[in-house]
């Protein structure tokens, strides 16, 4: 009876991780994201964020969810730790697979309000299919720090 006991909690115990680990990011968890971004900005400046989301470090990229850099007056991407070809390129008006122009939304909603949501189309890292995703996006100094989530 003792080792049954054993193994069912070993079990739980196992789940649990396995839940945590796999569960679907939430708008919560790329708020968290981008103000973490926002913070190491703060304390050590961009170049060390640039850096640290080259290196895919795990305080900024979580499977699909990780945050990104945007120079918010040129529209050019300074650091994708993703889809590292597209840094250095603007792509402001680039539109996504259903013709949205998504970036620009970004940057102008960036430069009004400072914060906010954006939804569009994007290939997810994970799946490796185009979904819809919503971008929770920051703006701290010249630049836009972007994390978002897909929509299941």
């Amino acid at each position: 009876m003792k080792q049954v006991l054993i193994r069912s909690m070993a079990c739980l115990a196992i789940a649990s991780v396995s839940t945590a680990l796999f569960a679907q990011p939430t708008e919560k968890d790329a708020i968290a994201m981008a103000e973490r971004g926002a913070a190491f900005i703060k304390a050590n400046g961009k170049e060390a964020l640039m850096k640290k989301l080259s290196a895919k470090d795990p305080d900024f990229v979580q499977g699909e969810l990780y945050v990104d850099m945007r120079d918010i007056h040129t529209g050019i991407v300074i650091a994708h730790p993703v889809n590292p070809s597209i840094v250095g390129k603007n792509l402001t008006d680039v539109p996504d697979a259903s013709g949205k122009v998504y970036r620009r939304e970004i940057i102008e909603l960036a430069a009004k309000q400072g914060k906010g949501w954006v939804d569009y189309m994007y290939k997810n890292p994970v799946s490796g299919k185009i979904e819809p995703k919503t971008t929770y996006i920051l703006r701290v100094g010249d630049v836009v720090l972007e994390a978002g989530i897909y929509k299941k």
